[in-house]
């Protein structure tokens, strides 16, 4: 199993529109069939903080949800132009 953490900075004044993205990309991103489990999340100490946290039963199901139509619209079309910072990073369960 395929673990990704994806850390985001939303630009000031973006970060509402952004949550509301990620609301309706988690869902669409849960139901490919080699996700394990999305969840996107909010910072409470700093509401421009996003944390993306990603299972996918291995590398090509992650790769496969990144050639997704909701991935191309949601991230790269919406929210990366609107992220002062943005990373990500694969793991493995030990």
């Amino acid at each position: 199993m395929l673990i990704v953490i994806a850390q985001y900075r939303a630009q000031p004044g973006t970060a509402d529109d952004i949550a509301d993205v990620l609301r309706h990309h988690s869902a669409s991103s849960a139901a490919e069939p080699g996700c394990v489990h999305f969840t996107a999340l909010r910072s409470t100490d700093d509401p421009d903080r996003f944390v993306l946290y990603e299972s996918y039963v291995d590398d090509a199901a992650f790769d496969e949800h990144r050639s997704t139509p909701h991935f191309r619209d949601n991230i790269e079309g919406f929210v990366a132009p609107r992220l002062a910072e943005r990373s990500w990073s694969r793991y493995v369960a030990v």
